[in-house]
């Protein structure tokens, strides 16, 4: 007989955190069973897409610890609240975060729905490196205490209500003793590469994936002092900041140094370079960001110091936050920091407590 207050069904994707995180709340005591989510229906037999071999680790894991697992297919759902989104975002030449999207839309919104409703679970857990903690009738997010790995970063738009569904036993351990636990174990997954974003997709194959949804656009590479020195295929596939790819090498008249993209235009379809890596497009003061969203309602958090994030790695940024209104904040850096990427999203922190997050509109020079 199932203990109703211990049941709790794990998101096993095939990877070794999921599976990791199965056994260890399994040996904790708590009712387990796992679920594989497919999120993704398209031309399923081609190079990009591992869901079948995902699939298969899934199984083999789950038999290995002696679970249930469950199968959902999100494919509509991730398509509609996440891949479709994406390529809007793309066209606009902003550069969004799909799995950021997909944690606020399906794995922390339809699967702790479908786990609760139709699975009668109290809990969903994860292989997310991040720590969960319930304080003053309060859950917080806080960063895992290995910081190489805390994925903090990509759950900033979760909140009191759903965090008090979920388990995220990885936030006190590192990820090598991760890898080590589950060598000892057997798992053949124990050095299984991990993935993020679209995780279908390589990063060597994303241009020629997106161009099956998005056509090629060809238009002009142009300097900062508007000489054309080049082509591209589509500004959807290249980001502020970028220096690889552009194939803009060689030219007279100029240094043999690396070109950076320092802006776009999408009405015109061009894109921006400079050699300069100083160029002040590329250093930025601060920052404005839309959508944001608090975990917990916080006092006076007009008048607070904070830390930013503004991409996925360990570093942070000292910052003052100003609420332009509800939906808006002004982020003024302590000092000049380097690529503000539009689309991207920033999130916030004070102290290992990440409070919430946004999604960067443009850069302050």
């Amino acid at each position: 007989m199932i203990n109703n207050k211990k049941f709790v069904i794990v998101a096993i994707s095939g990877g070794v955190d999921s599976a990791i995180s199965a056994y260890i709340l399994k040996n904790m005591g708590y009712y387990v069973e796992g679920i594989f989510m497919k999120n993704w229906n398209i031309d399923d037999n081609n190079n990009y897409c591992n869901s079948e071999e995902d699939f298969f680790y899934a199984k083999l894991i789950s038999s290995r610890l002696n679970i249930k697992l469950n199968f959902i297919n999100f494919s509509k759902e991730y398509w509609e609240k996440v891949f479709k989104i994406t390529l809007d975002k793309l066209k606009l030449g902003l550069t969004p975060n799909p799995d950021i999207l997909c944690n606020k839309e399906i794995k922390f919104n339809l699967l702790i729905k479908y786990v609760l409703n139709n699975i009668g679970a109290n809990y969903i857990s994860t292989g997310h490196y991040v720590k969960n903690i319930f304080f003053k009738n309060k859950n917080f997010l806080l960063k895992s205490i290995d910081k190489d790995k805390d994925q903090s970063y990509f759950l900033y738009t979760l909140n009191n209500d759903n965090l008090k569904f979920c388990l995220f036993p990885l936030g006190w351990m590192y990820k090598k003793n991760v890898r080590e636990l589950a060598k000892k174990l057997n798992f053949e997954n124990f050095d299984k590469k991990s993935s993020t974003g679209i995780c279908f997709i390589g990063e060597k194959n994303f241009r020629k994936f997106i161009s099956k949804f998005i056509p090629l656009k060809y238009g002009n590479i142009i300097t900062s002092d508007n000489i054309n020195i080049g082509t591209h295929n589509g500004i959807h596939f290249y980001t502020i900041g970028q220096r690889y790819g552009l194939n803009i090498g060689g030219i007279k008249k100029y240094l043999s140094k690396p070109w950076y993209i320092i802006d776009k235009n999408v009405i015109n379809n061009t894109i921006i370079v400079s050699q300069d890596k100083n160029h002040p497009n590329l250093l930025s003061k601060g920052l404005i960001a839309n959508s944001v969203n608090l975990i917990n309602e916080i006092k006076n958090i007009y008048r607070l110091d904070i830390e930013v994030k503004l991409r996925y790695s360990k570093n942070t940024m000292k910052s003052k936050i100003e609420f332009i209104n509800n939906n808006k904040v002004k982020i003024i850096f302590n000092k000049l920091y380097g690529i503000v990427v539009p689309g991207q999203s920033v999130v916030f922190y004070i102290n290992e407590i990440c409070i919430g997050g946004a999604i960067i509109e443009s850069n302050i020079l």
